[in-house]
């Protein structure tokens, strides 16, 4: 996995388009907008349909590795503009219940910043797209491939890629 790429099989661009701008207040004007945004990118509220688990980039990008072992297809992962952090999307109402140190969660009331799929402008990217299907990373197996890749860590590997 790199940080610059994009992984995993994504549906449609339509069927993720679609999926995404569900949850926001008006979701065709959102698409309308998002379309037309030289940026390529929109806000749309979390705590809806997901939540975004955001976790420093050092100990994200090995856990997606991680992740990206243990199941065929991770839910939703995004890279902040900075490289400094990486947003797993998850079920809603988990920001609410987790507990762990260093992780900040996006749940009800907050709100992303989500690139268009496919196109890469910079800033914000899509490390795994949406697959317009829902498909969300499972919190339970997120803690575990964050406990993995903090053991890594731990031991003097940085795997960390850009």
């Amino acid at each position: 996995m790199t940080g610059s790429g994009v992984s995993g099989r994504a549906g449609s661009s339509g069927a993720v388009v679609e999926w995404l701008v569900s949850v926001a207040p008006d979701p065709d004007a959102c698409r309308w907008e998002w379309e037309r945004d030289p940026r390529g990118t929109t806000l749309l509220p979390a705590g809806r349909r997901w939540d975004v688990l955001i976790v420093p980039a050092r100990l994200g990008y090995p856990t997606l590795d991680v992740l990206q072992r243990l199941v065929d297809r991770p839910g939703p992962v995004l890279r902040d503009f900075g490289d400094e952090r990486v947003g797993f999307f998850v079920p809603a109402g988990t920001a609410a219940r987790w507990v762990g140190t260093g992780v900040r969660g996006a749940g009800g009331g907050t709100w992303i910043v989500v690139p268009y799929p496919g196109r890469a402008l910079g800033g914000v990217r899509w490390l795994v797209l949406p697959d317009g299907a829902g498909t969300l990373t499972d919190p339970a197996l997120l803690e575990l491939a964050m406990h993995e890749a903090a053991g890594r860590l731990a031991g003097g590997g940085d795997d960390r890629r850009s």
